[in-house]
C-alpha cells in the first residue's frame, strides 16, 4: 500500500509525477483558511509532508500520529520545532546547496541596486522626471574596492564573498560563530568581532539563520555602530533585524541605504515606512526565485521525502538525532 503524502506546495509536473508514482498525494494549493482546514483534515492519515512557508508546530502535528517525515522546500528550518520532531522520530529535511549561488546573486544585486540607487533613478526615468544631467544629489556610491562585511559565513556567505573579492576587488571581513581558515585563505578574508565589523564595513550583509541567538541580533545598538556611508543588506531572515530600529537608523541618517529581501512580517505591509524611503530597495523574498533553482529545490525535497518514506536516511537530514540505524 502506498503511503500518504500531503503536499502544501505546488510542484512541477515532473516532481508531481515522481510523488504520485510512489505515494498517495493530497495537494493543497493555497494556504488560505480553506486550505488550512483541508490540511488539518488530511493530517491524521499523513505519513509525509512536503512544502514551505508554513509554521508546523506541535499543536498541528499532534493531529498526525503516523507522520514519518517532513521535507521542507527551503534551507531555513525556523518554521519547525526540531526538538519536538526529534522526540517523535519525525525526520526533517531541507534543501541546502541548490540555492546557494542564486541567493548570493540576489544579495549582490541588492548591493549594486542600493549603492547605485538603481530603483530610485529608474523610477525617475519612468516618471518622466529625467530632464537634465545627473548632479551630486543623485550620485550613488562605488561598490568596487569597498569593504564587504558578511555576518554569517556559511554557504551563501562564502558565495557572496567570492563575488565581492573576485569580481569587485572588495576586501572581505566577516563575523561567524568561529573563524573560517579556508575562507580566509581563499578570499583573503579577515575575521572580526561583530562590533568591529559593524564599524569597519561599507556593506554589511546578513547571511545567517534565524535562531534564538540571532533573533533581533541587529537592532538599535548595532545600527549606532555603523557609519553614515554604510549600506545594509539582509538576505537571511527578517526577524534577525529589529525592523523599527532599521527604520529609525535610515530616517536619522545613521546608514546610507538598505537592500532588503526579507522582513519581520511577510508579505510586507503596503504602508510600511520602508516603502516610503528612496534609499531602500525592497524585494519580495525572491532570493531563490529562479525557474532553475526552484525546480532544483523541489527535486531535492522530493528526493529527501521519498528516501525517508522508504526507510532510507535523507541526504539532507536536519535532525540527525531522529535517525535510527
Amino acid at each position: 500500500m502506498k503511503k500518504q503524502v500531503v503536499l502544501y506546495k505546488k510542484l512541477s509536473p515532473l516532481q508531481m509525477a515522481r510523488l504520485h508514482a510512489q505515494a498517495e498525494v493530497t495537494l493543497i494549493e493555497r494556504l488560505d483558511a480553506d486550505g488550512l482546514a483541508r490540511l488539518r483534515d488530511a493530517l491524521p492519515r499523513a505519513h509525509g509532508l512536503l512544502g514551505a512557508s508554513l509554521k508546523l508546530d506541535a499543536e498541528l502535528l499532534d493531529l498526525a500520529p503516523d507522520l514519518e517525515a517532513i521535507a521542507s522546500v527551503s534551507v531555513g528550518v525556523d518554521n519547525y520545532d526540531i526538538e519536538y520532531l526529534t522526540e517523535r522520530r519525525i525526520l526533517l529535511s531541507n534543501t541546502p546547496d541548490v540555492l546557494t549561488e542564486t541567493t548570493a546573486d540576489t544579495g549582490f544585486a541588492l548591493i549594486l541596486a542600493a549603492a547605485r540607487r538603481v530603483v530610485e533613478l529608474a523610477n525617475m526615468v519612468r516618471a518622466g522626471s529625467w530632464n537634465r544631467n545627473l548632479g551630486p544629489a543623485h550620485f550613488g556610491s562605488d561598490v568596487h574596492g569597498k569593504t564587504l562585511g558578511i555576518i554569517g559565513m556559511g554557504r551563501i556567505g562564502e558565495a557572496l564573498a567570492q563575488r565581492g573579492h573576485c569580481g569587485f576587488g572588495m576586501p572581505v571581513i566577516y563575523h561567524s560563530n568561529s573563524p573560517k581558515p579556508a575562507v580566509e585563505q581563499r578570499f583573503n578574508a579577515q575575521y572580526r568581532s561583530l562590533s568591529e565589523l559593524l564599524q569597519q564595513a561599507d556593506f554589511i550583509c546578513l547571511t545567517l539563520p534565524l535562531t534564538a541567538e540571532t533573533e533581533r541580533l541587529i537592532g538599535t545598538e548595532a545600527f549606532a555602530l555603523m557609519r553614515p556611508q554604510s549600506i545594509f543588506i539582509n538576505i537571511s531572515r527578517g526577524k534577525v533585524v529589529d525592523e523599527a530600529a532599521l527604520i529609525e537608523a535610515l530616517r536619522a541618517g545613521q546608514i546610507r541605504a538598505a537592500g532588503l529581501d526579507v522582513f519581520e512580517r511577510e508579505p510586507l505591509n503596503y504602508d510600511s515606512p520602508l516603502l516610503q524611503m528612496d534609499n531602500v530597495v525592497a524585494t519580495p523574498h525572491m532570493g531563490s526565485a529562479t525557474h532553475e533553482t526552484r525546480e532544483a529545490m523541489a527535486r531535492c525535497a522530493v528526493d529527501n521525502l521519498l528516501a525517508a518514506l522508504a526507510g532510507e536516511r535523507p541526504a539532507n537530514l536536519v535532525n540527525r538525532a531522529a535517525w535510527k540505524d
